[in-house]
C-alpha cells in the first residue's frame, strides 16, 4: 500500500482537536458563571478570542446545542438559554442528588493531595468571597473550582462528567444572581457550607459531606427563587 492510500484513512485530528478544544473553552466558560441566560456568543468573535478559525467554533456550538446548553433564537442568533423557575428547580435537585453522591465518596476515598487540593480551592473562594474588592465573576469561578475539586476525588469519572453536564446549565443562572444580588455572597451562606464540607471530608464523614453540598445548592436554589427572576411556565412541574 502506497502512502496516500494509507493517509487517506486517517482521521482530521487537528480539526477534531480544535473542535474539541473549542467545546472545553465554551464549557468552561458556562459551568464558570461567565455566560449568563440570555447571553449571545459569536461564532466569529470566539474564533478570534481562541485563536482559530470559524469552523471548530461552530462544531462545538452545534454539540452545546445538541445537549440544550446553548440555543439558536429565531433570528438565528446563538444564546444562553434562558431557564424557567420550574426547570431551574428540578436541576437543583437533580444537582443534590448526584454532587451528593460525589461529595460522599469524595470523603471516604480522598488522597492527601485531594484533601490538600480542596483546602486550597475553599481557602481561595473565601479570600475572594471575604475581600472588599470582591471580582463577582472570580467568586463564581471559585466556587466551581472547590466544587470540582471535591467531586474529583470521587473515583468515578462518569459521575464527573454528569456533574460537569450539570453545571453547564447551572453555571449562568448563578452567575446571573451574583450580578444581581452580590449580597447572597456576603451573607456568608456558602462559606459555612463550604467549611462543613471541607470539615466533613478531612474527617472522612461521607454523609456529612453530602447533607454540607446539598445545603449549599439548595440555599441558593431557594435564593434565587426568592427573587422571582426566573418565571414558571404553564403546565410544568
Amino acid at each position: 500500500m502506497d502512502s496516500p492510500a494509507a493517509l487517506a484513512d486517517l482521521p482530521q485530528l487537528e480539526r477534531q482537536t480544535l473542535s474539541g478544544t473549542a467545546y472545553a473553552a465554551l464549557s468552561d466558560l458556562l459551568a464558570s458563571g461567565r455566560l449568563a441566560p440570555g447571553d449571545r456568543l459569536s461564532l466569529r468573535r470566539s474564533a478570534a478570542a481562541f485563536g482559530v478559525s470559524v469552523m471548530p467554533v461552530r462544531e462545538a456550538v452545534s454539540r452545546l446545542v445538541a445537549e440544550g446548553v446553548l440555543e439558536v433564537s429565531p433570528a438565528r442568533a446563538i444564546r444562553v438559554p434562558i431557564m424557567s423557575a420550574g426547570a431551574f428547580r428540578a436541576l437543583a435537585e437533580t444537582r443534590i442528588a448526584v454532587e451528593g453522591i460525589a461529595a460522599a465518596r469524595s470523603a471516604e476515598r480522598r488522597t492527601e493531595t485531594e484533601l490538600d487540593a480542596i483546602r486550597r480551592a475553599e481557602a481561595a473562594f473565601r479570600a475572594e468571597a471575604e475581600s472588599p474588592h470582591t471580582d463577582l465573576s472570580k467568586a463564581v469561578q471559585r466556587n466551581r473550582d472547590l466544587h470540582f475539586a471535591i467531586y474529583g476525588a470521587c473515583g468515578l469519572a462518569p459521575l464527573r462528567e454528569i456533574i460537569g453536564r450539570l453545571w453547564l446549565k447551572a453555571g449562568p443562572v448563578i452567575n446571573l444572581d451574583l450580578r444581581g444580588c452580590p449580597e447572597r455572597l456576603r451573607q456568608g451562606f456558602a462559606l459555612r457550607r463550604h467549611a462543613e464540607a471541607l470539615a466533613a471530608i478531612a474527617a472522612r464523614d461521607g454523609p456529612a459531606a453530602a447533607a454540607a453540598i446539598a445545603a449549599d445548592i439548595r440555599e441558593a436554589a431557594d435564593f434565587i427563587l426568592s427573587r422571582g427572576g426566573l418565571r414558571d411556565v404553564h403546565g410544568e412541574e
